[in-house]
């Protein structure tokens, strides 16, 4: 029983929406058939001559096929898979109005039944126009589509001798027919495009969901791993020329290395599993560290008593982590003031100044900036960088006071 089922649950809902569809478009074909051709051979008994009845037999069931035939090559246009079916189109409009113009005439003369010719008429008519709108993409265009068929109609039955009131009759059966045949016919194929699209556009949603934490990834390995790699640069050329010295200093500093490499893989397994956060307070303690290593009279300065939310302290200890990683990479730097400023009412500012900026940037720009400024804009931040005077480098970011405020509520 699952492989008799499995055809349909294995299909999106796009898929089984087109299924549909296709099938209703199909059952038309069948219905075209028993519903409007085989009433010429009912008609027909009891009378010599079956040929005439039986030729429309099988002008109906010609028509049929070609109008599925149509309907099938325009879902498939409607969904993206194939171009519009112009020449099939026109071939089933020019069949259609041949056909249509036999039965006429054979009304017209009297080989028919009068009963029997208007609802070959409204077959023909009909199935042609719910077809043809499928190749229609506007409804500015598919709406003329039934008034055409009614007035040609109309005009044709005149053309051939018949009543002005039959040929009316005639024109509002195929005009209120096709409305009704067009209406079906456009609205399905309208639902099947939505349907198509929404699935387009979920496939595209989880596309972007994967780029985005791809982008999410290749930004935090970058903000864990450039300070972290600056360091271990900067201290390993320390233990060389300690070494070249005979200076026992250089075991520490390997040591220190050694230290760094570890955690350094340890914040990358953090990063991987989506759990990474940084905690200001050690940024800030670790930058003035690694400055002051470097040879740097680094100060640190601290004002206001308010404790700031975990999602604010994450995304300045980031911004305090690459400030740091880019005074170490940048220029000749002596000194550098860290300032936090944050009131008890007010926004949180961080500024990270440094002397030694050169006067061009070495190289294009990085990734680090844009990734602070991706993670302050979901805090409403923003983000400075920029040489100021007396050959300075300066660093700030801002939260607004409101947003940090409801942070703290919330947490």
């Amino acid at each position: 029983m699952s492989k008799l089922t499995g055809w349909w649950k294995n299909r999106s809902t796009a898929g089984k929406v087109e299924v549909y569809t296709r099938w209703s478009f199909h059952f038309f074909v069948g219905m075209e058939i028993l519903g409007f051709g085989v009433g010429p051979v009912v008609s027909a008994r009891g009378r010599p001559s079956a040929l005439v009845p039986a030729l429309l037999l099988l002008m109906m069931c010609t028509h049929a096929l070609l109008c599925g035939l149509l309907s099938s090559r325009a879902l498939g246009w409607v969904v993206g898979r194939r171009e519009r079916p112009d020449r099939l189109a026109t071939i089933t409009v020019l069949g259609t109005a041949a056909a249509t113009l036999a039965v006429l005439a054979l009304r017209a003369t009297g080989k028919i039944d009068p009963a029997v010719a208007p609802t070959l008429v409204s077959g023909l008519t009909c199935f042609t126009t719910g077809s043809l709108v499928l190749c229609l993409r506007t409804v500015r265009r598919i709406r003329y589509v039934p008034p055409v068929a009614a007035v040609a109609t109309g005009l044709a039955a005149l053309a051939l001798g018949l009543r002005p009131a039959e040929a009316l009759g005639y024109a509002l059966g195929v005009l209120l027919g096709s409305v009704f045949f067009g209406a079906t016919c456009g609205f399905s194929a309208w639902l099947l495009d939505t349907v198509h699209e929404l699935d387009r556009s979920r496939e595209a949603l989880a596309q972007l969901a994967v780029a985005e934490e791809r982008l999410r990834f290749g930004r935090d390995l970058h903000d864990v791993m450039g300070r972290n790699l600056a360091v271990i640069a900067l201290k390993s050329e320390l233990a060389v020329q300690l070494a070249r010295r005979e200076r026992p200093e250089a075991v520490d500093q390997m040591i220190e290395v050694q230290r760094i490499a570890r955690e350094s893989q340890r914040e990358v397994r953090d990063v991987v599993r989506g759990y990474r956060e940084a905690d200001l307070a050690v940024e800030l303690e670790g930058a003035r560290g690694v400055l002051s290593a470097a040879g740097m009279d680094c100060r640190v300065d601290l004002q206001g008593g308010r404790d700031l939310p975990s999602e604010v302290q994450s995304a300045l200890g980031w911004v305090v982590r690459e400030a740091t990683t880019n005074v170490l990479r940048h220029g000749d730097a002596q000194n550098c003031v860290i300032r936090l400023t944050a009131p008890r009412a007010g926004a949180v500012t961080l500024v990270v100044e440094n002397d030694g900026a050169p006067d061009a940037p070495a190289g294009p720009p990085g990734s680090g900036l844009a990734g602070l400024r991706e993670r302050l804009a979901a805090l409403d931040g923003t983000l400075q960088a920029g040489p100021v005077d007396g050959g300075r480098f300066r660093l700030r970011a801002d939260i607004p006071g409101r947003q940090a405020q409801r942070l703290e509520v919330r947490a």
